[in-house]
């Protein structure tokens, strides 16, 4: 119930009129002052709306929808330039020592229901971080391997060490390869599947490329250690690092595709973990199990030298 008072210039002549008749007092003494006055009993008319789904928020956390606009209307404000130029590759370096070393961290410490890309990547991706981690990566499997294999046969008397530098150029090879022929793979493929699911949400391939990269960050120091020249060691390392880069994507990953088809969304991660345990086991065989092929041509030749000193004496 709303009343309404009429007051002239005097303040001496007070009247009550009701709600219905305002605008005709108004309209014929403009000069009049309104007071409205809400009855405590009645409801107000505006109230807050229900609070947002927990579910939808979870989907948002998970996959970043939250800051997608911002951050698309924050890199349509940078300036762009033609992927001729020099400063449009200098885009993609630059980040600072504290985002790199926080990355890394995030790489080895992954928390459950949190989003790689969102928490640490979609502000600023970059391929330094990534470029140099497999630089490194590469140099480590190498020179560990050829450690590894001189001190498994330290000591022999028919073994003479040789340097393999092949080594490097096959690691450069494998490592390079996969940081960005399985990313693209996997880009094509959420790009191909977003057409047929709208809702699905497709990373770009340099976010994509920036969560392979730091997610091998793990096996530099696994291969370092891999050193140890005992296969139980070494294969209970290359366990934890799969399990803990292998986590890395799989919880990267797993929300991009889980609106699509059960089958197909359980196949895409089943095959991104697989991809990665081919690489770290592959990896652990060929550099560091495999036999010593120096090792056995000197051993093999020895006898046969042997052999013709017989013959010609």
């Amino acid at each position: 119930m709303y009343s309404a008072c009429k007051l002239n210039k005097q303040g001496d002549n007070i009247q009550p009129w009701q709600f219905g008749d305002t605008t005709t007092s108004l309209a014929a003494n403009p000069d009049a002052t309104t007071i409205s006055i809400e009855d405590p009993g009645e409801t107000p008319k505006h109230r807050a709306g229900p609070p947002r789904g927990l579910g939808r928020e979870e989907d948002d956390e998970l996959l970043g929808n939250d800051d997608s606009d911002k951050t698309e209307l924050l890199a349509g404000q940078k300036k762009s330039s033609p992927f001729w130029t020099f400063e449009y590759y200098q885009t993609f370096f630059d980040v600072d020592t504290y985002q790199v070393f926080d990355r890394i961290k995030g790489s080895l410490l992954p928390i459950p229901g949190k989003n790689f890309v969102r928490l640490y990547i979609r502000s600023n991706p970059d391929l330094y971080g990534p470029f140099w981690i497999c630089a490194t990566l590469v140099f480590a499997i190498a020179i560990s391997g050829n450690l590894s294999n001189f001190l498994i046969h330290l000591g022999e008397k028919t073994y003479h060490y040789v340097p393999e530098f092949r080594k490097v150029s096959i690691a450069a090879t494998i490592i390079y390869a996969y940081a960005w022929l399985v990313p693209l793979a996997l880009w094509g493929f959420l790009v191909w599947r977003n057409s047929k699911v709208m809702s699905i949400v497709s990373y770009s391939f340099l976010e994509i490329v920036c969560v392979y990269g730091y997610s091998l960050f793990i096996y530099i120091p696994t291969a370092i250690l891999w050193i140890i020249p005992q296969k139980a060691v070494r294969w209970v390392l290359v366990m934890i690092a799969l399990g803990v880069s292998g986590s890395v994507l799989a919880m990267t990953f797993w929300p991009a595709v889980r609106e699509d088809n059960r089958r197909i969304a359980l196949a895409t991660i089943v095959t991104i973990v697989l991809l990665h345990m081919l690489l770290s086991v592959g990896c652990l065989a060929y550099f560091f199990d495999a036999p010593e092929m120096d090792h056995l041509l000197t051993s093999t030749a020895a006898p046969n030298q042997t052999v013709v000193a017989a013959k010609s004496s």
